[in-house]
């Protein structure tokens, strides 16, 4: 088995332990499934592991434009690394093309969904995004926000639910130009539907 391989097999095992660790009885009728279940939902959130996020990051051919790109309130949900639990959110992302090179659309979502779905820390993600859009397209600059709900702090621990972590990742033009960083903002702040 390869490193990033799923081990469907191991992940229940695993889980049948932590049933059986907490007290509860894993062949109960509303258990026994429930570590395949649990086996296949990991599979599928960390899904990234298995992907290269670099084949997202192809100009699209014979399109061009210069001026500012924004893509907000992408859906995002990992799995923080330290408790594996959840953290849900939105990601936005602008860039400034240089030589009229852009991205689909939906290749920034798909950029985002790969490097979410993978055990993460909230500021690393948005800096893989980040450096993974400003190394293989060349813009001018690009910014990530991430604002996002940890289950980690809202379910345990500190217990805090609503508590929104916002991170931001800024390269090139947006780091230079206080100006260009204030427009993306305000439109990345601007109205939600």
């Amino acid at each position: 088995m390869k490193a990033n391989e799923v081990d469907l097999n191991k992940i229940a095992e695993g889980i049948k332990l932590v049933l059986e660790g907490i007290g509860e009885d894993p062949e109960r009728a509303g258990l026994r499934r429930t570590p395949q279940r649990v086996a296949e939902m990991y599979a599928e959130l960390t899904a990234g592991m298995r992907e290269d996020p670099h084949a997202h990051v192809e100009p699209l051919p014979g399109d061009t434009h210069d001026e500012l790109v924004i893509v907000k309130d992408i859906h995002i949900a990992s799995i923080c690394e330290h408790h594996l639990a959840p953290f849900v959110g939105r990601c936005h992302i602008a860039y400034i093309p240089k030589g009229g090179r852009i991205l689909g659309l939906s290749k920034l979502a798909r950029l985002s969904d790969t490097f979410a779905r993978r055990l993460q820390v909230q500021e690393r993600l948005t800096s893989e995004i980040a450096d993974t859009i400003f190394d293989g397209l060349k813009p001018l600059g690009v910014m990530v926000v991430i604002e996002a709900e940890h289950t980690c702090m809202t379910l345990r621990g500190v217990k805090k639910p609503g508590a929104l972590t916002i991170t931001s990742a800024i390269r090139g033009a947006f780091r230079k130009d206080p100006r260009t960083r204030a427009e993306a903002m305000s439109l990345i702040q601007g109205h939600r539907a």
